[in-house]
């Protein structure tokens, strides 16, 4: 089976397109930095390029893998335990940029809530999958809910509210995919947004932060500074761009220009045509995604495959928003484009299940009629062609 198994190329060249041009972008991102700061220009490239070597080596990996092998409890619930244990260490090491988000050990350094995404789109998929038929029943939420506060607890305490976000978004998906009721849905995010709110208002940096966010130009040298020199950034690159390579926000204008905001860069050197580029790839990696959990051969292989697209997805729209000021300034990285092992190799490793998902789909589609089991057409009764919130119980 494995020899015919035969991935989606444009998924593929998606993912791996935007993997190669974030290495491009984040060298021409950084080098002024690096020189400065490392006494080498090819620090960081050469860091994203072995970052990007380890995590597609991760995604070949997972295409190889059956992905049914992946909602194993011990392998979900094992995941889990280490995450949590992860992201209570994180707060006996020094702060970095005033959060505890990050393990140093050995010149490397982990941030475990870029792990804490994948292990909860695993271990909803699994419990969502197992509790088929009991949509209505408290059983199939309330688990949802005490997995993803805790991760969201944890991860707001470092602080990083921005990611704890990023799994209440993928929660919430999953949940509407699976067919809970919209009253639990309801349940779970307004006590969100009351605790976003109060998070945002009783904190004084973050209520800054929303200040600039309504008027950046009000402080331009203080609270609103990244914003406007992103926007600077965008607006000086016109429809063409200055020319790779040829950007000035890069040289100590704009914060972290190589990592969170390095969208702006790509506006600013590539122009309208280079950020449009990357929203269409964006754009073409959630459309083939999308159709590969849709067509899943069953209900796992459907809410991880929805899981992981709606967690990049939302990700990556969450991060432009940024960068173009429709959204509060938040430390949240462009998939596969910003530098950071942490985000890149779990990413490749999801998508690379992803991938898998899209494979076992095909295999299935190019048997012959006279292949076909009994057990291969109960599946197809149930087939992904039909959300999975809106079939019959028992069909």
């Amino acid at each position: 089976m494995a020899r015919r198994l035969r991935v989606d190329e444009w998924l593929f060249a998606a993912t791996v397109g935007l993997t190669l041009f974030g290495v491009v972008m984040v060298y021409s991102a950084s080098v002024v930095v690096a020189a400065e700061e490392q006494s080498n220009p090819f620090h960081y490239l050469v860091r994203q390029a072995l970052w990007a070597m380890l995590g597609l080596g991760a995604m070949l990996f997972a295409m190889r893998f059956d992905y049914e092998r992946f909602k194993d409890r011990r392998l979900v619930y094992g995941l889990l335990a280490v995450v949590i244990a992860l992201l209570f260490a994180v707060f006996a090491f020094p702060r970095v940029n005033g959060a505890h988000r990050w393990i140093r050990l050995f010149g490397f350094s982990v941030q475990p809530s870029e792990l804490a995404k994948l292990a909860l789109v695993l271990f909803l998929a699994r419990h969502l999958e197992r509790h088929a038929g009991e949509e209505h029943s408290l059983r199939a939420f309330i688990p949802c809910v005490l997995v993803t506060g805790a991760l969201a607890l944890l991860i707001v305490a470092e602080p990083d509210l921005g990611t704890a976000l990023m799994l209440l978004a993928t929660c919430l998906i999953l949940c509407f995919v699976a067919g809970l009721r919209a009253r639990y849905l309801c349940a779970l995010l307004f006590p969100a947004m009351i605790g976003f709110a109060a998070l945002l208002v009783l904190v004084p940096w973050r209520m800054r932060r929303l200040m600039a966010f309504l008027d950046p130009w009000a402080d331009p040298q203080g609270a609103g500074y990244q914003v406007v020199q992103s926007l600077i950034g965008l607006g000086s690159g016109g429809v063409h761009g200055l020319g790779f390579a040829q950007g000035k926000q890069k040289m100590f204008f704009l914060p972290f220009s190589h990592s969170d905001f390095i969208f702006a860069v790509v506006g600013e050197e590539l122009g309208l045509v280079g950020t449009l580029a990357v929203l269409m790839t964006f754009l073409l990696f959630g459309w083939r995604g999308v159709r590969a959990a849709l067509n899943a051969p069953d209900r796992f292989g459907l809410l991880l495959g929805i899981g992981i697209v709606g967690q990049i997805l939302t990700q990556a729209l969450f991060n432009m928003s940024v960068v173009l000021s429709l959204v509060p300034t938040k430390g949240i990285p462009l998939p596969f484009v910003s530098s950071g092992g942490s985000s890149l190799v779990p990413l490749l490793f999801s998508v690379g299940m992803l991938l898998n998902i899209s494979a076992r789909c095909r295999a299935q589609q190019r048997k012959s009629p006279s292949e076909f089991s009994s057990a291969d057409f109960g599946s197809l009764k149930t087939s992904a062609r039909t959300p999975w919130r809106w079939q019959v119980k028992g069909s």
